[in-house]
This record gives structure tokens, C-alpha cells and sequence, in this order.
């Protein structure tokens, strides 16, 4: 039986920061963006809450019918800013205005430089000379993980992908899922993402029509 796939909207929000709160706490890279346990739970879901509005504004927001999984996705034009992760500052923008990552650590957590930081080092290494989609964040209830759900609403919008001839772009953030984006056509583009003291993440692009 196939996974029922919808596309979310607003009214969709409160549910979805859930499951990534949830599916994203114990995450590598979120313990190090957030070191500290407590602080962790109070802040980690004003992250999620911005990657989620920053998703239904600049991409879309795949979820399962079920709602136990769901995949953020930006569309990312050729030679744009990235985002939140965007180091340079937009045509038109006023000198010394915040930029995208300064914008986010002060709307989720002001003193934690490592959220501005993260911003700035996936944005340096995320291409910008091709239009691609991104999947910024997948995620799946821990109870739920291992069924297929994910590969399910990673698949549907590769399947676009390759209908309109149209790249992939993703950071794996652990070796498992580096290697469930290889089966998917991805590949590594040969650069990982050290974060200082902390995890390494690999970023990974997929040519259209990319086999498994």
C-alpha cells in the first residue's frame, strides 16, 4: 500500500514544529547548536517554528496523511541567496541591515552564536549556480522511523524532479542517511561540513533522472 502524501499549509504549522521538535532534538547537529540539554528543549522548537515558516514561504512542506512524517523543501532559483543561510546581502538591501542567519539567531535565540553560525556554513557550501530543490529538513516519528516513510516523500518530489528536469540538493547530517540519499541518487560532492567541535555533516547533490 503507497504513503498518502499531502501538501501543508499554515494551518498545518503547530502540528509539524512538533514532529520536528520531536524528531530533531536528539539530532547531532542539533545538540550541538544546542549543547545544553535544557536549553535545548526550551529554545530547539523556535528553530523548528522559523524552518517551517521559512519552508512555506520559499519552497513547500510535504507531510504524510497521518502526519507522522514530514519534508521541508526550498526552490532555489540559480545564483539566490539561500534563506536563512544567506551570507550575502539581498539587491536593494540597506548597508549594515542583518542578514539572513543574524536575522534567525535573533528571532530564536540571541546569545547563541551557533545559530548564526551553521547559517553561514551551509550557505557556504550550498551551490548556487544551478535552480535546484533543497531538502533543508526530513522528519519521521522516532516510533514511526524504518517503515518508509521518508524515502516516500523524498521520492514524490524527486519524481517532479525528474519530469521538469530539476537538481537535488541536501546536507546529510549522520552516515544513515548519507547513505539512504545515496540509494536515492545522491551523491557526495566531495567537501564535508565540519562544524567546529562537533558533527560532520555531507553535502550531497542529485543530477535529474539519477538512478538509485
Amino acid at each position: 500500500m503507497g504513503v498518502a502524501i499531502r501538501r501543508a499549509g499554515e494551518g498545518d504549522r503547530a502540528d509539524v514544529v512538533r514532529l520536528l521538535d520531536e524528531a530533531f532534538m536528539g539530532d547531532p547537529v542539533s545538540r550541538w547548536v544546542f549543547p545544553g540539554e535544557e536549553h535545548r528543549r526550551r529554545r530547539h522548537g523556535a528553530l523548528m517554528g522559523a524552518f517551517f515558516d521559512l519552508a512555506l514561504q520559499e519552497g513547500c512542506i510535504e507531510v504524510t496523511e497521518d502526519g507522522d512524517a514530514a519534508a521541508l523543501w526550498w526552490s532555489v532559483p540559480a545564483t539566490a541567496s539561500q534563506g536563512a543561510g544567506s551570507e550575502g546581502v539581498a539587491e536593494g538591501a540597506v548597508p549594515g541591515e542583518m542578514d539572513g542567519p543574524a536575522l534567525l539567531r535573533r528571532a530564536v535565540d540571541p546569545e547563541n552564536e551557533r545559530v548564526e553560525l551553521i547559517g553561514r556554513m551551509t550557505d557556504a557550501a550550498h551551490p548556487t549556480d544551478r535552480a535546484h530543490e533543497y531538502l533543508h529538513m526530513i522528519a519521521v516519528r522516532p516510533g514511526r522511523q524504518g517503515e518508509g516513510l521518508g524515502t516516500a516523500l523524498i521520492t514524490a518530489v524527486l519524481e517532479r524532479c525528474d519530469r521538469e528536469g530539476l537538481h537535488a540538493y541536501l546536507e546529510a547530517s549522520n552516515a544513515r542517511s548519507r547513505d539512504l540519499y545515496e540509494r536515492l541518487g545522491f551523491a557526495f560532492t566531495g567537501a564535508p561540513l565540519d562544524l567546529p567541535e562537533g558533527p560532520r555533516m555531507w553535502p550531497m547533490w542529485r543530477e535529474p533522472g539519477a538512478a538509485g
